[in-house]
């Protein structure tokens, strides 16, 4: 049933759940785990110091897929890695479009109220775009 699963993380804790159940359904379906990070370029301004904060979230970005790519190896789990650049949405349906992916695993922060309407979450953005399912997880409640 899946071949091909997407897990985009940022490496933060609350994404804990979604690397769970991505390994989880890894492992279930013999499936081969695709681990990205996207380094957002819209949120580097054009300074001078744009190329240190821009290697900055690179590396946050490397630390992050390298993290889960440990965890899948010692699961069993083929397992393949990219930093991305762009705008994080386009940059994840992208990658899937590109890879031939099967499922989108993603967490959510459950944001509420206005700041949900004016920015939309990046996981809102993939699950009204996407061609394949996109299994959305749930973050804990701080």
């Amino acid at each position: 049933m899946y071949d091909r699963i997407l897990l985009p993380t940022d490496g933060s804790e609350t994404t804990e759940k979604a690397v769970r159940q991505a390994l989880d359904i890894a492992t279930t379906y013999d499936a081969t785990l695709h681990v990205v990070s996207v380094v957002d370029q819209t949120v580097v301004p054009p300074d001078v110091r744009a190329d240190i904060l821009y290697d900055e979230l690179e590396d946050e970005a490397d630390d992050a897929v390298n993290d889960t790519e440990t965890r899948a190896e010692e699961a069993g789990i083929e397992v393949e890695t990219a930093v991305l650049q762009g705008t994080p949405h386009r940059a994840i349906l992208d990658y899937a479009n590109e890879h031939d992916i099967d499922l989108i695993v993603m967490g959510t922060h459950g944001r509420r109220g206005l700041d949900r309407y004016l920015l939309g979450s990046v996981t809102e953005k993939v699950v009204r775009v996407s061609d394949v399912p996109v299994l959305t997880v749930r973050m804990e409640s701080e």
